[in-house]
């Protein structure tokens, strides 16, 4: 059983980067899907469909690259499950410089940083990704 399957989805991208995969599969869920869109928004993937009936639904995501290399460089889960990690709309961080993104979860949905900061809204920090 999985505890934190939004951490679990990040780190099967990078594994699936760093071993050059086409593509990763695991279970659906609304949250993982909406995580997603935004990571291939941001072109760190290349496509994100849901596959499948109701009780066995997949979400298959396909990894993005550069030549040989990854688009995907590196991620870290910042909020988990035994330590949750808010943030107000002034101290929401900018990741490298702007070159990658954050995304937060928060009363209008799950977006990024910089939505984030142009609506005026925090909330938890998932992830920071580039």
């Amino acid at each position: 059983m999985v505890n934190d399957p939004i951490g679990d989805m990040l780190i099967q991208i990078k594994n699936a980067s760093m071993a050059r995969l086409k593509s990763v599969s695991m279970p659906y869920s609304k949250m993982r899907h909406e995580v997603a869109l935004i990571i291939k928004q941001a072109g760190l993937l290349t496509d994100v469909e849901k596959l499948g009936e109701i009780p066995k639904e997949q979400l298959r995501i396909a990894i993005s690259y550069k030549g040989r290399n990854p688009v995907l460089t590196d991620l870290r889960r910042k909020s988990k499950p035994g330590l949750r990690v808010y943030v107000n709309k002034h101290n929401i961080p900018t990741v490298l410089g702007g070159m990658g993104i954050c995304i937060l979860s928060t009363s209008k949905g799950i977006m990024t940083g910089r939505e984030a900061k142009k609506i005026g809204l925090g909330g938890e920090l998932l992830c920071e990704i580039w």
